[in-house]
């Protein structure tokens, strides 16, 4: 099929309700992994921890450090007692947050929400659309800690189920707070791992890129190209971006974790021609087939939603006839999908 022409349709598998993971595994780096070659299209069944074998020394190994933030909130209308579920997004700037907010006709511009005792409230300053709505946070205090007393974790709409532990939906280097969903290929990771494949002399690099909902967003459109992604902030610091060019000139493999990772790096790909700088923004990149790669040359990532644009990514770069027949692998042998489930290593 022609790059020109793919529908939406065309990166549509069967996925049974029951291979979409409601819980995450005890042991993190215990999932099953499914090691894909791009350009032969072959693929192999393995375990998560043998990622180790799939790193060179001098390679770099690159992840996301974004924490999710306990990004749902639950408040009142003070003027007339109606209930309101507010889902932060993107910290714009100062204390104006975009947001989706239901029932989304309850909130018009001017609307006043109390949170928990009324150490929190908000007013709606703008309509958006997909019923998001800009709001304006007042409050006493600490931001951030209010905001731990009082949100709650936020899982993606597929998963049913309470959380044990919030820091399950963690990943086990998560240090800069923003995002409101995991960057879930690093939830394979355990601190002992990580020191292991350091040791083999990988070197482990840092980006921040902070997820938003959008990333949940199924895609509205038939053509894919009319299809408009949504925005995320992202930084990379002089280090990591000194690290990666030394990676590449000594011939060592440019390695990603997860999609959030890829965004980053092939957006500042994309700016700077080629070349990898440090770089902080707003990116709202959408990689399909078709799309040249600039910075990453193999990557770690879960296995995702049916038309969305994340399959659109990977099978840009290992092309839809193999990204889709790993799936069908994936699907008869049972694997875990989406947030909690199981990894693909894709070389």
């Amino acid at each position: 099929m022609s790059e020109e022409h793919l529908t939406t349709e065309d990166f549509d598998y069967d996925l049974p309700q029951e291979l979409i993971a409601q819980t995450p595994l005890k042991e993190r780096d215990h999932s099953r992994m499914l090691i894909l070659n791009s350009k032969t299209g072959e693929y192999q069944d393995d375990v998560f921890y043998h990622v180790i074998d799939q790193l060179n020394p001098g390679d770099a190994l690159v992840m996301n450090d974004s924490r999710v933030m306990p990004a749902r909130l639950y408040g009142v209308k003070p003027d007339t007692g109606g209930h309101l579920e507010v889902l932060l997004l993107n910290n714009t700037e100062g204390d104006n947050w975009e947001t989706l907010i239901k029932p989304a006709r309850r909130a018009k511009v001017g609307t006043r929400i109390i949170f928990g005792d009324g150490k929190l409230s908000a007013v709606v300053t703008e309509e958006l659309e997909h019923g998001g709505r800009m709001i304006r946070f007042e409050y006493q205090g600490i931001f951030m800690e209010i905001l731990d007393q009082l949100g709650e974790m936020p899982l993606p709409p597929y998963i049913k189920q309470k959380l044990d532990d919030p820091e399950m939906y963690q990943t086990v280097y998560s240090r800069e707070i923003g995002s409101a969903a995991a960057p879930t290929a690093g939830l394979h990771f355990t601190k002992e791992l990580l020191q292991k494949i350091a040791a083999k002399g990988v070197h482990l690099v840092y980006l921040t890129l902070h997820v938003g909902l959008g990333t949940f967003r199924p895609v509205s459109v038939s053509n894919i190209k009319e299809h408009h992604m949504h925005s995320e902030f992202y930084r990379l610091s002089e280090d990591a971006a000194q690290t990666l060019n030394d990676v590449r000139k000594n011939g060592g493999k440019i390695v990603a974790t997860g999609t959030t990772s890829i965004r980053t790096l092939e957006t500042i790909g994309t700016k700077f021609n080629g070349e990898i700088r440090a770089d902080s923004g707003w990116t709202d990149i959408f990689i399909y087939p078709g799309y040249e790669w600039k910075v990453v040359q193999a990557f770690i990532t879960n296995f995702h939603l049916p038309k969305s644009t994340l399959v659109m990514l990977v099978a840009s770069f290992t092309g839809r006839d193999n990204i889709l027949n790993a799936y069908r692998h994936a699907v008869k042998e049972h694997y875990r999908f989406f947030s909690f489930g199981d990894a693909m290593f894709i070389k």
